[in-house]
C-alpha cells in the first residue's frame, strides 16, 4: 500500500539534460531527474562531484557566480525557472535553502524570522507574530526560545542556530527547501533532531538535501541521487539503490570503496 502512495506522488521538479559550465570547466553533465512533492532526496557523492552546484540550480543561486553557463532546463510545476521571464526574487521565495553552517542575522530571533516577510511587504504586527510562532514551530524549535524572541539568535547552540534558519526560510511559505550539508557542522543529538524535523517538514514541502552522510541518506530520504565528478550516475528508491545500486560505481562508493 505504502509502495502505490508513493507511486502516485506528483512531480514537483522536473530536470532536463541540464549542463553547467564554469568557464572551461565543465561541472554538470546532462543531468536529468524527477523530484516527488512532498518527499525527501538525497544527494550524495565524494567531495566536488557537483551535488551542490546542482542544488544551486534549483533557486538560481549559481547566477549569482561569475563566469556561469547553464544548459537545459528545470521545470517546478511545469514551469521553467530558466525562463527569462522569471523574477529569481519571486522564485528564492518558492524555493528557500538552508545551508552547511549556521548563518543567522546578527539581530533578535524575532527579527531573523520577520525579515523575510517584512521585505515581501507584510508589516502587521499581529500577522508577523503568527509567521514568526509558526515558522518556529515548524523548525521544531519553539519551546526552547518562546521566551527569548527578542534576544539575540547569536546566543544560540549551533543547532539551535540551524533550526532558526530553517524556520527563517518557512517564514517566507516556499513550496520547496533546498539543505546543503545542513547536520555537518552539528553534534549528534543537533543532527538527530534535524533529521526527525526533516521527515515532519515533507508533510508539506518538498525536500532536497545534500549529505555526506550516507546513512543520514538512509534515514531520512526517499529517494537518493549518487553523484561523480558531475555525472549523476544512479537516481531512484533509497532503499533500492543502498540495497540493490544498479551501478557498479555506485555500489564502490556506498560500500565505501572509495570517497
Amino acid at each position: 500500500m505504502l509502495q502505490e502512495i508513493q507511486m502516485e506522488k506528483k512531480i514537483k521538479i522536473q530536470v532536463r539534460d541540464l549542463n553547467l559550465y564554469y568557464g572551461q570547466n565543465h561541472a554538470l553533465h546532462g543531468v536529468n531527474m524527477d523530484i516527488k512533492e512532498n518527499s525527501v532526496t538525497a544527494l550524495i557523492g565524494p567531495s566536488g562531484c557537483g551535488k551542490s552546484t546542482f542544488l544551486k540550480c534549483i533557486n538560481r543561486m549559481n547566477d549569482l557566480v561569475d563566469n556561469v553557463r547553464i544548459e537545459g532546463s528545470i521545470e517546478i510545476d511545469g514551469e521553467n525557472i530558466y525562463a527569462p521571464s522569471v523574477d529569481t526574487t519571486v522564485l528564492r521565495k518558492k524555493v528557500g535553502m538552508v545551508f552547511q553552517q549556521p548563518n543567522p542575522f546578527p539581530m533578535s530571533i524575532y527579527d531573523n524570522i520577520a525579515y523575510g516577510p517584512r521585505v515581501h511587504g507584510i508589516k502587521d504586527k499581529k500577522i508577523l507574530d503568527q509567521i514568526v510562532e509558526e515558522s518556529l514551530q515548524g523548525a521544531a524549535i519553539f519551546n526552547e526560545v518562546k521566551d527569548r524572541l527578542k534576544k539575540s539568535a547569536m546566543g544560540l547552540s549551533g543547532g539551535q542556530q540551524q533550526r532558526l534558519c530553517i524556520a527563517r526560510a518557512l517564514a517566507v511559505q516556499p513550496e520547496v527547501l533546498l539543505m546543503d550539508e545542513p547536520t555537518s557542522a552539528l553534534d549528534p543529538i543537533s543532527t538527530s533532531k534535524i533529521e526527525e524535523l526533516m521527515e515532519d517538514l515533507k508533510k508539506k514541502y518538498t525536500v532536497v538535501v545534500v549529505t555526506h552522510n550516507m546513512q543520514q541518506a538512509v534515514r531520512v530520504s526517499d529517494d537518493t541521487a549518487f553523484f561523480l565528478v558531475g555525472d549523476m550516475v544512479e537516481f531512484g528508491d533509497t532503499k533500492t539503490i543502498f540495497s540493490y545500486p544498479q551501478d557498479k560505481r555506485t555500489e564502490d562508493y556506498i560500500t565505501g570503496r572509495f570517497g
